[in-house]
């Protein structure tokens, strides 16, 4: 019983798609179709990533990130936590397990949260899309405001958060499952 606890929030969605669908033939067959395409398209995309954190996990040595994201880097853990966030491709979900990953690693909590605000804001494609769509003057406010946020939210979230508290809360977690 304990073990279907945890499914809950699936199975409810799962009764209310069929509820849905049931009322409502057409638009219940496309939330269906619709769910069906994120799984596959997450299930396609995940595997990679999660080698990938694997791989950096063994290839970047602690003492390297914490020179570089750790908390004394000052202006280079920016400018990494930047160049990371703007390389990237992919949806979001893709950058928490490599958020973990520097968190273990000693990263500081402040370049954590701005690498998760660089790549929901002013990653490369996203950038070009939003500069030819919106324009120049729209995109730079829009990029600029966003990278000051994420900057001083990540301040903030170091004042209330402590990493080994973070990974605690995760390893609990973790055990639990």
């Amino acid at each position: 019983m304990n073990e279907l606890r945890k499914y809950r929030f699936f199975f409810i969605l799962f009764f209310g798609m069929i509820l849905l669908t049931c009322i409502n033939q057409t638009v219940g067959w496309k939330a269906f179709r619709l769910s069906g395409n994120s799984i596959l398209n997450m299930m396609l995309l995940l595997p990679p990533v999660l080698i990938f954190v694997s791989l950096l996990d063994k290839w970047v040595e602690k003492e390297t990130l914490i020179k570089y994201m750790g908390k004394k880097s000052g202006i280079y853990g920016t400018l990494f936590s930047f160049l990371l966030g703007a390389i990237a491709a992919g949806p979001l979900y893709v950058a928490f397990p490599m958020a973990v990953l520097f968190l273990k690693k000693g990263a500081s909590i402040r370049y954590i949260v701005f690498f998760l605000g660089v790549w929901t804001t002013a990653k490369i494609p996203t950038a070009i899309y939003e500069f030819s769509s919106f324009g120049v003057k729209f995109s730079l406010i829009h990029i600029g405001f966003g990278l000051v946020f994420y900057y001083f939210l990540g301040i903030i979230f170091e004042k209330f958060y402590d990493r080994r508290q973070i990974l605690k809360s995760e390893i609990n977690e973790e055990i639990s499952i």
